[in-house]
């Protein structure tokens, strides 16, 4: 059997080139490659993006929220009658103001200062980065910053102070996002308000009344560039320490300016020339309107219900500042002879008497003035409205104001004599007697065994009537002596209740502050719905001036006779000369006035209503109405 032959293959021609050189055959790609390929590509993505993410992450960069969402802490103020500020309460001295609040010049000067390319970049800008480099290596001087506005709201709002280049990092991209997420004005909005510029004041509004003493709205050119060229360094070119430096930081403003065409050549150089008026750097809140202010804050937290540092509120008092100094000084000056008066009577020295006034506008109840001391730095403690003391004989008019109600007349006769009640014998402050005399005489000698006697015969109700309805408050004692005085009143309390007596019969609760607008525009009224109560008919008030005109002109108020249009008032002088009162009114202002000691001792036989208190009320008196 023969064995097969196993023939070979033929070789396969290798394909030629026309030209006849030999082809190389390239290698076929299948689909399983193209899906290694793509893996591959897919897996570098993931791990390009997963490290980018990583490095997002770990860099800790916070959101936006509180840059689109701007809302700073704010200070609160107080403004006194007049619409001058008295008092600014924060934690940052600012007041946040829109850009149409602002004076024209403003804005534009501190972009031509900080970045004059501000309207052109993404919230970066190399440009500026390089040239201040140039400048700056030039000069020998950090005299240029490339930070750009948007980069200085980062690094405001957003980081740490820390110099690095992984925060510089995260500011770049934050300033990026910026950019992206508000409009150019926006930023610049939250930048001027923002922005530290010397001397505690955090944004444009507060630099101009701390700097100028008035609003950001009033600056002129000169003026906003001045501000303009404090962000560099606020203490090196402080407006109150370094002016030099501070005007030749404005040179270059208002230069930056006219490069930049918001000025012309002509306005740049008459704004440098021009003499700016500063304000009074140690203008502060000052002693004499502490205690007013104190009961503004009190009542403004009760309304707004959250602390004034950070309300941003804007309260506008019934404080009139003239006058409150008139009343400051007057206290100080009569505490200060009655305390003389007790050293050369030979009391031994101890704790200075003290003393409080109050001014109430008649016609509107509205407190112009509040004096609780002699000083509100060394004594807080506010006399005028915290303190309660014995009234005294300035308590008699709304007695013999409930006799009148019932019937009797200026003219009834009534007895004044020795009187004894139990183991009570009350007995008048000179020791003498008149028999029998008018309702009129006893008020205007403040006789108290006649008005003793008034109570009796009308009962002590009546009497608590008329003065409930004159505002008073406190603990009124159900018995005869209510009659001289033993109920415990403040000054506030006291000064208000005669407001019956020198207006139009109606009581009036007094009040401190006209509106408050809080930090949204929301207006508040305090006034708005504030007690108003008739106490006396026309017959009985008409009778009541007319007697209590009396007390000045020749009664035991005869002291203050000469101030000009002194329409009545009333002494009171407490048991063993604790207490010196003087409450009475001109055709304007109703004024209480209180003098004696916080611990209650006496202050001497020489010291009353009328010699320590009445003093007092006659030199605030004449110093208001030659205001």
């Amino acid at each position: 059997m023969s064995v097969p032959t196993v023939s070979s293959p033929k070789p396969t021609a290798v394909p030629k080139s026309p030209a006849g050189k030999t082809r190389v055959r390239r290698p076929v790609y299948n689909e399983k490659h193209i899906w290694i390929f793509l893996f591959v590509i897919c897996l570098l993505q993931t791990f390009f993006l997963g490290t980018l993410l990583y490095i997002l992450i770990s860099l800790k960069i916070p959101g936006l929220s509180s840059v689109a969402r701007y809302n700073p802490p704010q200070s609160t103020i107080i403004y006194d009658r007049h619409g001058r500020i008295v008092d600014r309460m924060f934690t940052e001295d600012r007041t946040v103001v829109p850009l149409n609040a602002m004076s024209p010049y403003l804005p534009k000067a501190f972009v031509a200062a900080e970045d004059g390319r501000f309207y052109d970049h993404p919230g970066l800008d190399l440009l500026s980065v390089l040239r201040a480099a140039v400048v700056n290596m030039r000069d020998g001087e950090r005299s240029q910053g490339g930070s750009t506005i948007t980069q200085q709201i980062t690094k405001s709002l957003l980081l740490t102070p820390e110099k690095t280049y992984v925060r510089k990092f995260k500011e770049a991209i934050l300033a990026w996002r910026i950019d992206k997420l508000l409009t150019k004005d926006e930023i610049l909005y939250i930048y001027l308000n923002q922005i530290y510029l010397g001397e505690g004041a955090h944004g444009v509004e507060a630099a101009a009344q701390t700097y100028f003493g008035k609003s950001a709205a009033q600056l002129s050119l000169s003026e906003s560039a001045l501000l303009a060229g404090l962000p560099q360094a606020p203490s090196r070119y402080s407006l109150f320490d370094h002016q030099d430096r501070a005007v030749e930081r404005q040179k270059y403003v208002l230069n930056r300016m006219t490069a930049e065409g918001y000025v012309s050549e002509d306005e740049a150089k008459a704004a440098y020339e021009q003499t700016i008026l500063m304000n009074d750097r140690a203008l502060q809140p000052t002693d004499e309107n502490g205690y007013y202010l104190e009961a503004v804050k009190k009542r403004a937290r009760a309304i707004l219900g959250v602390p004034l540092q950070t309300a941003g509120a804007k309260i506008y008092t019934h404080l009139d500042s003239g006058l409150q100094e008139n009343g400051a000084v007057a206290v100080r000056r009569g505490v200060t002879g009655c305390l003389s008066r007790q050293l050369l009577a030979g009391k031994e020295p101890g704790t200075a008497p003290q003393g409080g006034l109050v001014c109430i506008e008649t016609a509107t109840g509205r407190i112009r003035a509040l004096i609780g001391g002699t000083s509100f730095t060394d004594s807080p403690f506010d006399r005028a409205t915290q303190a309660r003391r014995p009234a005294g004989s300035t308590f008699k008019p709304f007695v013999f104001a409930a006799a009148l109600n019932l019937g009797w007349s200026p003219e009834s006769p009534i007895e004044d004599s020795p009187l004894s009640i139990g183991r009570w014998s009350p007995q008048n402050y000179s020791g003498k007697y008149h028999g029998m005399t008018t309702l009129a005489d006893a008020l205007a000698f403040s006789l108290n065994t006649a008005t003793v006697r008034i109570i009796q015969r009308i009962g002590y109700k009546e009497v608590h009537k008329v003065a409930r309805n004159a505002g008073i408050r406190s603990n009124l004692p159900p018995n005869l002596s209510l009659a001289l005085g033993s109920a415990d009143v403040s000054i506030l309390e006291m000064t208000a209740a005669y407001t019956s007596f020198a207006g139009n019969g109606t009581f009036v609760e007094p009040s401190f502050i006209a509106e408050i607008i809080t930090a949204d525009g929301t207006v508040l009224v305090p006034e708005k719905d504030r007690k108003r109560q008739v106490v006396l008919n026309h017959t009985v008030l008409a009778q009541m001036r007319r007697m209590l005109k009396g007390v000045t002109s020749h009664g035991t108020g005869r002291l203050v006779a000469d101030v000009p249009g002194v329409g009545g008032g009333k002494t009171g002088t407490s048991d063993n000369n604790r207490d010196a009162w003087f409450v009475g009114y001109d055709d304007k202002h109703t004024t209480g006035v209180w003098v004696g000691n916080d611990h209650n001792q006496p202050m001497g036989r020489s010291e009353s209503g009328g010699t320590t208190a009445a003093p007092i009320w006659r030199d605030f008196m004449l110093a208001a109405q030659a205001m």
